[in-house]
């Protein structure tokens, strides 16, 4: 459970950034989640937020889980077991990882995919390109299993 004090932004003016008109940036101060012990630990920001979303998103199934938006997640999930190329899979892994991750207001372009198979895993690796044009380079993010 948040602080109340997390909760009340007249508090934390810092945690949002204006960004033209009414529009204001969503915050990137976020919980740090431990993916292996499932615990939620203190806060995060900057490129460490931005590495948790992206894994985050790329490891939730869109429209699964009602508690997220239909923007939220992505649809890798949907070529498991497809019947398709791996040369279509190839084609369609950067368009799915670049459609999840572009919905996030931080976040610009997903660029320089590779993807790559190791016996029945297929991962990938990309830049992310954030609004204030910084670059978090990912490595061999596993997207599915075969």
């Amino acid at each position: 459970m948040a602080p109340l004090d997390a909760l009340n932004t007249e508090n934390n003016d810092d945690r949002f950034r204006r960004v033209s008109g009414n529009e204001t940036r969503q915050p990137s101060k976020t919980w740090r989640l431990d993916f292996e012990t499932g615990e939620i630990g203190r806060y995060i920001d900057g490129e460490r937020a931005i590495r948790q979303y992206v894994r985050k998103t790329l490891m939730t199934e869109r429209f699964r889980y009602a508690i997220y938006s239909a923007a939220y997640g992505s649809e890798l999930e949907t070529l498991i077991g497809a019947n398709v190329t791996d040369n279509l899979k190839n084609e369609e892994i950067p368009r799915l990882v670049r459609e999840a991750l572009v919905v996030d207001d931080r976040i610009a372009d997903v660029t320089n995919f590779e993807v790559t198979r190791d016996k029945d895993a297929v991962f990938v690796s990309f830049d992310v390109i954030t609004v204030d044009d910084f670059r978090v380079g990912f490595d061999r993010e596993e997207v599915m299993a075969n």
